[in-house]
């Protein structure tokens, strides 16, 4: 069956919505799927070039045909949803949400901010633990996104939707959210963790699909994996700073990122091989996209690999013993491998 998973290999942030919108283009898509809650933002790009940050939808809202679907696996934000339909302009004809989402209120992200959860784990405190907590404690049909006057006109059967889709042989991308290492069930670092599993399994089974519909699972990387701020949790490797990678790629500018749901600085470090082969003994992908790769190197800022990125992209594959398909070399661009040189997609 044609469906595309999409997970990340490190900590979150590796690049999943730009890969995600990709795909979405390259495959004509009938349909994306976002699973996962309003913890995590996705980045796209409009057909303008200008950057935009998803909290709830897929990226490929911004600039395709594809049906967009919130699966019944969603924890939703009525008002983050409300604002990115209202910037987005997507109408009940393109947006299916699964009656079975569940909905994040004020008291859940009240909860949040009131424990100890941001400083003792680096969470966003968005409710969507809490949402997750509630929901386990099955208290009230009215948590629904089925039960929301004003998601009504949106709410459908998602998992219908999708089999309708393959029945008819039609293209399905999955949008992970997240990274393997902030797994609940696989870090290696719990409790610094999030609320959810972040395999590929995972992503289909709150999607409505089953493991035999997949047609492919791609592992998205970056080139120096990230962790939010504060005590979110160690990292595999040496943690550095922003400024030691744009000294050492010769760049002019200031890298720093900042997180999308709380825009705080991000903490960042060495690439680490250990998290990625675990990852992909977890997820078995069919295809790896390494991004990020122009901050190794200013240069590859144009679109072609230098020397220096190249040279890193061959050892990236020889330490996790897997050859790199795709590279990423800045925000709207992914470029196939082909005999160790990025070409043109």
């Amino acid at each position: 069956m044609p469906v595309s998973v999409v997970v990340g290999g490190q900590y979150g942030s590796e690049g999943k919505g730009k890969v995600a919108q990709h795909l979405a283009r390259e495959r004509q898509a009938a349909a994306v799927v976002r699973v996962g809650g309003s913890n995590s933002g996705h980045t796209g790009v409009k057909p303008s070039g200008d950057i935009d940050v998803l909290r709830h939808l897929p990226t490929a809202a911004l600039d395709s045909d594809a049906m967009c679907l919130l699966a019944a696996g969603s924890y939703i934000d009525h008002d983050v949803l409300l604002a990115e339909i209202e910037r987005t302009g997507l109408t009940p004809e393109r947006l299916l949400i699964d009656e079975n989402a569940f909905l994040i209120v004020a008291e859940d992200r009240e909860a949040e901010a009131a424990s100890d959860l941001g400083d003792r784990i680096g969470s966003t405190c968005s409710g969507t633990g809490a949402a997750v907590a509630r929901r386990i404690a099955r208290r009230s049909p009215d948590d629904l996104a089925g039960a929301s006057g004003d998601l009504r006109p949106y709410i459908g059967d998602v998992s219908a939707y999708l089999r309708d889709c393959l029945a008819h042989d039609r293209h399905v991308v999955v949008e992970g959210t997240q990274g393997f290492g902030l797994s609940l069930l696989h870090s290696p670092h719990f409790p610094k963790a999030t609320s959810r599993d972040t395999t590929a399994a995972a992503a289909l089974a709150e999607a409505g699909l089953s493991p035999i519909d997949v047609t492919d699972v791609v592992l998205v990387l970056r080139a120096f994996p990230i962790r939010v701020a504060g005590d979110s949790g160690p990292f595999g490797a040496e943690e550095i700073d922003w400024a030691t990678i744009a000294a050492e790629g010769d760049h002019a500018e200031e890298l720093t990122e900042h997180t999308s749901v709380t825009q705080r600085p991000r903490r960042v470090a060495r690439f680490d091989p250990e998290i990625v082969r675990r990852a992909i003994a977890v997820n078995r992908p069919s295809t790896i996209v390494l991004n990020h790769v122009d901050h190794i190197d200013a240069g590859a800022r144009n679109g072609a690999l230098t020397a220096r990125s190249r040279s890193f992209v061959a050892d990236v594959a020889e330490w996790i013993d897997r050859p790199i398909d795709f590279v990423g070399l800045g925000p709207d661009s992914l470029r196939p491998m082909r005999g160790g040189l990025a070409v043109a997609a």
